[in-house]
């Protein structure tokens, strides 16, 4: 996709930046000119990012923060004197499906709702005071799912995504009147994050016929990061999903 120049000289806080849909966007922030604060779990991996966005020409610097902490948030912030335009909370812990409504223990479960809900909305809220002092129309996006809405017997990562959903809503109305907008981008099965894609035969089940990419998201996502595209778009989840949302998603094999 050919750079539109969208973002010169803002700075971007993206959470979960190591993996498949948090990296594609740090990439696709930093080629509209954003430089981007990456922060991830995975020292090593997000190294990596940061380094790949320097070596095309961009700014990155990477973080490592565990989010799945009860204070692990305030790592991920920069120092108040450095503005923050844009925040992307990417980060979730890998799902595994055997953590089953019957299964799922205590620690998983604080993982995932600490990581998801409460870092997210931590690391929002202190970024939006910022904004709001500093002046600056900001832009915040979750990236949330489809199970915000649908079960998949995995009730940690459901709660935890249902959870971001109101956290939005609750973030845009009363960041709104600052002009800080706030919005969720809902994927469908793109592979990582845990979700084995090879293991199911999801593609007769999706009306585009294919599973989504990271690329896929970091588009949507800069759409309704940029005013341009999106300046009148708060508080509401758009589905990037390729439409197996119309299949109320696939159950699960039997097997």
């Amino acid at each position: 996709m050919t750079p539109l120049g969208l973002f010169p000289g803002e700075t971007a806080l993206v959470t979960g930046s190591a993996s498949n849909i948090g990296r594609a966007i740090a990439l696709a922030l930093a080629r509209e000119g954003a430089a981007v604060r990456c922060v991830d779990i995975d020292a090593a991996r997000n190294g990596a990012v940061a380094e790949e966005i320097r070596r095309a020409g961009g700014q990155a610097e990477a973080i490592t923060a565990d989010l799945s902490t009860s204070g692990g948030w305030r790592a991920a912030l920069p120092a108040a004197d450095q503005p923050i335009a844009m925040f992307v909370h990417s980060a979730s812990p890998p799902r595994r499906e055997t953590d089953t409504a019957l299964a799922v223990s205590e620690d998983t479960w604080d993982g995932m709702i600490n990581t998801n809900v409460r870092s997210g909305f931590f690391i929002a809220r202190e970024l939006g005071r910022r904004m709001q002092d500093a002046g600056i129309k900001g832009r915040m996006l979750f990236i949330t799912s489809l199970h915000a809405e649908t079960p998949r017997n995995l009730p940690h990562y459901a709660a935890g995504k249902a959870g971001q959903t109101m956290v939005v809503k609750e973030l845009a109305r009363a960041l709104g009147p600052a002009g800080i907008r706030v919005n969720a981008l809902a994927p469908g099965a793109v592979p990582g994050g845990g979700f084995n894609a090879a293991a199911f035969a999801f593609d007769g089940k999706i009306p585009l016929g294919r599973l989504g990419t990271g690329d896929d998201m970091a588009s949507m996502a800069l759409a309704l990061l940029s005013d341009r595209f999106s300046g009148y778009v708060t508080g509401t989840t758009v589905a990037v999903d390729g439409g197996i949302a119309l299949y109320n998603w696939i159950p699960l094999p039997t097997r």
